[in-house]
């Protein structure tokens, strides 16, 4: 599978990168500044591109089976809300159209998943005040999907509440809208694993114009 990847330099990414190459997979990672991908692969290639341009999304992902968006604000960086995401959602609806490419996986947040019946993760008083800018805009950026991208076969990949780098251990445990927790009530993922399942959703597809979610 021929895949075009967004945000391989961030913490997904890299894992998202790495798992795909492990499967025999061509990545063509796309960043603004390509030096910044090190990862060294026959089956990698680099290329400019910037994701809030449609233009350039589709000058990137032309002649791709698949595309992966794995991007997010840089670590430490001030939130964006909807700016990004939502901008982000946009472009590539607009992008993969004019390239006519139909797949695409967006890496997204967490916090619109369920933890009960109508009640959003990032609604609850618990929720980090820090992270509600782009946990909003992510679930924003989800309906931007479910309304304007019909004739995409896109899927959106919400992790578990807690996802750490870690070890890779292949197994997991999926979900729809509802977080998935454990038998302690507890939701995590290793970064490690969230990758396998990606490249599990993109190899053998299950929920085409769906979000999913794992944890343990």
């Amino acid at each position: 599978m021929k895949i075009a990847l967004y945000g391989a330099t961030g913490a997904i990414g890299q894992r998202v990168l790495r798992e795909a190459l492990q499967r025999g997979h061509s990545v063509t990672a796309i960043a603004r500044d390509p030096s910044k991908i090190t990862e060294q692969n026959p089956q990698l290639i680099t290329k400019p591109g910037n994701i809030r341009d449609a233009q350039s999304v589709a000058e990137a992902v032309a002649g791709h089976d698949a595309v992966v968006s794995a991007v997010g604000p840089p670590h430490g960086a001030v939130s964006e809300g909807d700016s990004l995401f939502v901008e982000a959602a946009h472009t590539l609806i607009t992008g993969l159209r004019q390239a006519r490419v139909k797949r695409l996986m967006v890496v997204g947040g967490a916090g619109s998943l369920e933890v009960a019946p109508g009640v959003r993760m990032v609604d609850t008083p618990e929720f980090p005040a820090a992270w509600k800018g782009d946990a909003l805009g992510q679930a924003d950026a989800l309906e931007v999907y479910r309304q304007e991208a019909g004739d995409l076969d896109w899927t959106y990949f919400s992790p578990a509440a807690v996802i750490t780098p870690g070890e890779r251990t292949g197994h997991y445990r999926s979900g729809s809208d509802q977080l998935v927790v454990d038998a302690e009530g507890q939701s995590r993922v290793s970064i490690e694993d969230y990758a396998v399942a990606l490249l599990d959703e993109l190899e053998t597809p299950q929920h085409i114009q769906q979000r999913f979610t794992v944890g343990y």
